[in-house]
């Protein structure tokens, strides 16, 4: 009893003292304490435009943005005063932190309360994005004339900051085409053999594959796969890796009949009229019946194997293999003797019959779906790393 009461004293504490935690937290005062000037700024704000007379919110403001507004600038001039490889740039950010403070001033009119000519450095913009475009287009260059994939990858991240300061920069989208295609890795897909002996296509299982290769699901925006057609359609230079998927084995339809006989007696059944004492009356009994049930299965699988070479050594990468197993199956019977001995649904199995398996090709479908799953799990976590 005491523990519930306790219980009930301790719920209600909680709800008197959550609006005040939330408000402590949502006003930015937690960080102005840890110095996150500018972080405190934007909470005091968006807390200000939700509730404009937030006695909390507005002192954060009050005494935050002018640290914030010093700490920014004072950060701006040394990065433009460093000898740092992106000092336009990291200039840059601290001007556009600003404009962000201001911009948010302004939709907030709790804020603008408080903060009534808040700062902007819009007029220092162009021409410090001129200078922060040149700084980046200078360093992908040199980074894609290293030649090498680490480098194309880096030189592509500057040429997209480039465009992002300045679009249409020089000849920065050739350039972002140019880094991209030396930064992707590039893999053939070669078609997945099936002998021809078996009347089956593998087309629909590549086709899944390939949409999920084309797809980037993989989740790496440098790694491309091309089939053999695409790659001589674009006619690549040069091809980094083969991705080789291939049956070990499979079988479509290997079909297995089980049959099993039951000898089954219910008692207490109606079986007749008897006359007793010059009264007709109900007879009970035993009914027997034999029941004999079939089941036929019809399995499907194979075993799947992934090797990924090198193509200049022809050495594996890695080597994988998956199974998949697919069981179709159907079940019917009869039986000889007094039909009341079953149940109702042992009778609806004796009315059923022996019916075909679905096409072998599509049993072959069914047994790759399980082995998509895997491959294109295995496809990611190898891709991952580059």
């Amino acid at each position: 009893m005491k523990k519930l009461i306790y219980m009930k004293k301790l719920y209600f504490l909680i709800l008197l003292l959550a609006p005040l935690l939330l408000t402590d937290c949502s006003s930015g005062k937690k960080s102005f304490e840890k110095g996150n000037y500018y972080d405190a700024v934007i909470k005091a704000v968006n807390r200000l435009r939700q509730n404009p007379n937030h006695k909390k919110s507005q002192e954060t403001l009050r005494e935050g943005y002018p640290l914030a507004l010093k700490t920014l600038e004072q950060n701006a001039v040394n990065a433009l005063n460093s000898h740092q490889q992106f000092r336009y740039k990291h200039t840059l950010r601290q001007y556009e932190l600003i404009n962000t403070m201001y911009e948010e001033i302004r939709r907030a009119p709790g804020a603008l309360k408080v903060v009534r000519t808040p700062k902007n450095y819009y007029d220092k913009l162009p021409d410090l994005k001129q200078r922060a475009a040149e700084e980046s287009y200078i360093a992908g260059v040199e980074a894609l004339n290293r030649d090498t994939r680490q480098d194309a990858k880096r030189a592509f991240h500057f040429f997209q900051d480039v465009n992002s300061f300045v679009p249409g920069y020089k000849d920065v989208a050739k350039k972002l085409d140019e880094s991209y295609f030396m930064a992707t890795l590039k893999v053939i897909v070669e078609r997945i053999p099936v002998p021809s002996r078996y009347r089956l296509s593998a087309d629909f299982f590549q086709d899944q594959i390939e949409d999920y290769l084309h797809s980037q699901a993989y989740g790496n925006q440098f790694v491309r796969f091309y089939t053999p057609q695409e790659a001589e359609s674009e006619k690549l230079p040069f091809v980094d890796q083969y991705l080789r998927l291939e049956f070990d084995n499979f079988v479509v339809g290997e079909t297995h009949v089980l049959k099993e006989i039951e000898n089954i007696s219910r008692d207490s059944v109606k079986i007749g009229s008897v006359t007793v004492n010059g009264e007709k009356v109900d007879a009970y009994g035993t009914v027997n019946a034999r029941l004999t049930r079939f089941k036929k299965e019809v399995i499907s699988k194979g075993l799947f194997s992934m090797k990924i070479y090198d193509a200049k050594s022809n050495a594996v990468l890695n080597h994988r293999k998956f199974d998949g197993e697919f069981v179709w199956f159907t079940s019917w019977g009869n039986f000889s003797g007094d039909e009341r001995a079953l149940s109702d649904e042992q009778l609806k199995m004796c009315e059923g019959h022996d019916v075909p398996p679905p096409p072998p090709q599509e049993m072959f479908i069914e047994f790759t779906k399980p082995i998509y799953g895997q491959l294109t799990n295995a496809i990611q976590a190898f891709y991952r790393q580059y």
